[in-house]
C-alpha cells in the first residue's frame, strides 16, 4: 500500500477539472481504493480535489465512514440532526416510533449537506425524554428513495457554494435503527471525526496548490508536518480529551502557517485563488463549538483555578 505522505508528494497533478460533486465523487473513489485508512483516503481525495469545495466532500464522507465502517462503499452519506431549533440534542423533534416491528420517522431535518446527491440519510432522531428529561436519541438509516422522503433543495452557501444542501421532510418514512445512543455514539463523536477528517482533506488539497504553483519545498515540508500531525491523532477516541487538545493545537498551528503563506498565494492561478478567498472561512465552521470542547476537555484534565486554556 501506497505511503501517503510519497503520495502527496509525487502524485501527477489530475488537469481535468471537476465539473460537479459527481465528478469529484468519481475522483474521490479513485483515492480510496489507493488507501485503507480513511484519513488517508481524505488526504488523498482533498490532493484529487481541484477547489477546496471537492475536498471538504472528500473530509465529509471518509467522516463518516469512521463513524459507521459499514457504508456502502460507493454512495453518497449524509448525516441528518439539524433541526430548526438547531443541533443540541434538546433541539431535536423527529421522533422514531416502533409499532409491531415496523419502525418509522416524522420530521423535518433543516439543513442536510449534499442534499439529493446523497444516496442514504444517517438521520438522528428522538424516541422520548429519559427520567431525568433528557432526549434520548437514536441514529437510523434510511435510503433516500424510500417513501415519504421530501428532499428541498436549499439557495447555495456563500462559501464552497458546488457542496449543494437541503430541507429533509420525513413522513412515515421506514427506517433502520442502528446500534448504540444516537448522541453518545453518533451526534457527538461526529463532531470531532467530521473536524478531523475535513482538516486532512484541506491539507492534502493544499499539498496539490503547492505543487502546481512551484511553492518553496520549505512550504510543502510545513504542509506535510500539519498533515502528519493531523494523521497522528487518536481518531479511535473521538471523546478523549487528549484528542480535543491535540485537534485545537492542529488547528491553531494550521491557522498560523496558513497566515504566514498568504504571500505565496501570488504566484496560483486566478481561479484558484479567488475560490480560496471565498472559500477560507469553510475551514473556520463550528469554530466556537470546538473552541467549547477544548476548554471542556482541559477543565477534565487540569481542575482548578490554575488552568491553561
Amino acid at each position: 500500500m501506497d505511503s501517503v505522505l510519497d503520495f502527496l508528494l509525487t502524485e501527477p497533478l489530475a488537469a481535468a477539472p471537476l465539473d460537479d460533486v459527481a465528478a469529484a465523487w468519481t475522483r474521490h473513489r479513485v483515492a480510496a481504493n489507493r488507501f485503507g485508512k480513511p484519513v488517508d483516503v481524505a488526504l488523498a481525495g482533498g490532493f484529487g480535489a481541484d477547489r477546496l469545495g471537492y475536498a471538504f466532500l472528500s473530509g465529509y464522507q471518509e467522516a463518516l465512514r469512521t463513524l459507521i465502517p459499514d457504508l456502502p462503499a460507493d454512495e453518497l452519506v449524509a448525516l441528518c440532526a439539524t433541526e430548526a431549533g438547531g443541533g443540541h440534542p434538546s433541539a431535536i423533534l423527529t421522533t422514531l416510533t416502533e409499532d409491531q416491528g415496523a419502525v418509522r420517522l416524522n420530521g423535518t431535518k433543516t439543513f442536510a449537506t449534499l442534499g439529493r446527491m446523497a444516496h442514504r440519510l444517517v438521520v438522528i432522531a428522538s424516541v422520548g425524554a429519559d427520567e431525568s428529561g433528557r432526549n434520548r436519541l437514536r441514529a437510523t438509516m434510511v435510503d433516500v428513495q424510500t417513501a415519504g422522503v421530501h428532499v428541498t433543495n436549499l439557495p447555495a452557501t456563500a462559501f464552497a457554494p458546488e457542496i449543494p444542501h437541503a430541507m429533509v421532510t420525513l413522513t412515515d418514512v421506514a427506517a433502520v435503527v442502528l446500534p448504540g445512543d444516537g448522541y453518545l455514539d453518533y451526534l457527538k463523536p461526529f463532531r470531532t471525526i467530521e473536524d478531523v477528517h475535513v482538516l486532512a482533506a484541506a491539507l492534502g488539497w493544499l499539498v496539490r496548490v503547492a505543487r502546481a504553483a512551484d511553492w518553496p519545498q520549505s512550504a510543502l515540508q510545513r504542509l506535510l508536518t500539519a498533515v502528519s500531525a493531523v494523521r497522528g491523532l487518536d481518531i479511535d477516541a473521538p471523546s478523549s480529551p487528549g484528542v480535543h487538545v491535540a485537534l485545537g493545537g492542529a488547528f491553531e498551528c494550521v491557522g498560523t502557517m496558513l497566515t504566514e503563506l498568504d504571500s505565496l498565494w501570488a504566484s496560483v492561478d486566478s481561479a484558484t485563488r479567488q475560490r480560496w478567498e471565498r472559500d477560507r472561512p469553510l475551514l473556520a465552521i463550528a469554530g466556537r463549538v470546538r473552541d467549547q470542547r477544548l476548554a471542556t476537555a482541559w477543565r477534565s484534565v487540569r481542575p482548578g483555578p490554575d488552568q491553561a486554556v
